[in-house]
């Protein structure tokens, strides 16, 4: 998995706490999380070269539970994750 980010923009703490919490989550699933520099703006995070997200595309960044699950679809289909699914459950029920 990668995670770039815009230096410029001083997105690198926030891609280390996205990086920080995937690997937490999907331990076992994710081999590595690259955190890759680049600027104008960028913040996209892809999983075997697959776009799961992009800050220009989607218009801001990913709710972490919302990234969880694209990730854990790609990796883990069929594994709960938890809290984060009932949250999502719970909103998506809401609307």
């Amino acid at each position: 998995m990668e995670i770039e980010y815009c230096t410029q923009c001083r997105w690198l703490l926030r891609a280390a706490w996205t990086a920080q919490e995937l690997l937490t989550t999907f331990q076992k699933e994710l081999g590595e999380v690259a955190l890759a520099p680049g600027t104008g703006g960028v913040f996209e995070i892809r999983l075997d070269g697959e776009l799961l997200w992009s800050r220009k595309e989607q218009g801001g960044f990913p709710e972490l539970p919302e990234l969880k699950r694209l990730v854990r679809d790609r990796v883990a289909p069929g594994r709960s994750l938890g809290h984060t699914d009932r949250a999502g459950s719970a909103t998506t029920e809401d609307n």
